[in-house]
This record gives C-alpha cells, sequence and structure tokens, in this order.
C-alpha cells in the first residue's frame, strides 16, 4: 500500500494569517478548511502541515506556545473527525534568527527538508502527493521535493501565470475540489 498525503501550510492555508500567531485566541480556521480536509482524507490521503515558524526563532515566542498550539488546533481538528497525521515546524531565520535559531537549514522552505523528513517517517510516495501553500516559497519546497500537484491560495504575487508550475486557487476548499475533480475514477 502507498501512502499519499497532502502537505498543507498553516498560516494562510489552515488558519488566517495574522502573523507570528502563537495562542489559540489569534487562531481563526479560514472557511471551508474542515470540509477540505474531510474530503482529503476521504480521498485516502494523509494530512501533515509543514510550516516554517520564524516567529520562534526571532524570540517572539516560544517552542513551547507553539506546541501548545499545534495541540488546541489538532484537537480542533480531531472533534470535526479529522486526523492529522503529522506537524512539522522549522523555527530557524538565516537572518533574524536569535542564538541557535540564526541559521539557514535544510528545513525552512524553500528547503525540502521538512516535507521529505515526514515523507520518509511517514513512508509517503512524494510523486503522488500534493502541497497545498500561500506562499512562493511553499511552491519551491514542493517541487524540490518531487510533489507533482502544487496549489498556492490566496493572492498570486508569484511569477506570472505561465512561467509557474502550480495552480493558483482561492483557498485550500478550492485546491482540494480541483485535485479530486481532475484525477481519474
Amino acid at each position: 500500500m502507498v501512502n499519499r498525503a497532502f502537505f498543507l501550510d498553516r498560516d494562510g492555508v489552515i488558519n488566517v494569517d495574522h502573523g507570528y500567531i502563537s495562542h489559540p485566541s489569534q487562531f481563526d480556521f479560514i472557511s471551508g478548511v474542515f470540509d477540505a480536509c474531510r474530503q482529503i482524507v476521504h480521498g485516502g490521503y494523509q494530512i501533515i502541515i509543514v510550516t516554517n515558524q520564524s516567529g520562534i526563532g526571532r524570540g517572539y515566542y516560544s517552542e513551547e506556545a507553539f506546541n501548545a498550539l499545534t495541540h488546541w488546533m489538532i484537537d480542533a481538528f480531531n472533534k470535526e473527525g479529522i486526523n492529522i497525521a503529522d506537524v512539522r515546524y522549522c523555527p530557524h531565520h538565516p537572518v533574524h534568527g536569535v542564538n541557535s535559531y540564526l541559521k539557514d537549514c535544510h528545513c525552512r522552505k524553500p528547503n525540502p527538508g521538512m516535507i521529505i523528513k515526514a515523507a520518509n517517517a511517514h513512508q509517503i510516495a512524494l510523486n503522488q502527493s500534493v502541497l497545498v501553500g500561500d506562499k512562493v516559497s511553499d511552491m519551491q519546497a514542493g517541487e524540490r521535493a518531487g510533489i507533482p500537484f502544487l496549489y498556492k491560495v490566496g493572492e498570486d504575487n508569484g511569477p506570472s501565470q505561465d512561467t509557474h508550475n502550480w495552480k493558483q486557487c482561492h483557498r485550500l476548499r478550492d485546491a482540494v475540489a480541483d485535485f479530486f475533480s481532475n484525477q481519474p475514477q
């Protein structure tokens, strides 16, 4: 059995990106995210979240605060009957990180390290998986990991439509609907 996954960025895909979110009171789920994630799971895909969290590296919040928020978020998905297989994060920043967080690591998107580590841990076939993000760096990480199905949600602030290898969608639910409508039955 081959495992397949939807790799989802967090801020801007799952929740509204208010910038450096570290507490449930700041976390607003984007409309339709639970229905989209149910469709992902029912379609036979695992959900793995891969998120840059330079707010940790910048000293804005701690890894403990991030982990507490992550547990809260996973619990919200569980209450909706949705299993999140894994959450991977990179706390580093190559310019603005403080102390040990000041580094250019292989996990920080656009590098594919988080995706590859999660794929190895869960035996995911990257060539049959999907990545949904809201930044060009997400798309670059997906490309570098060998993921063929890439969706960028939100405003198109990347290269012009004819020069990139991803589809532009408004929200996660639109990306999921597009993906499943274009798969052979």
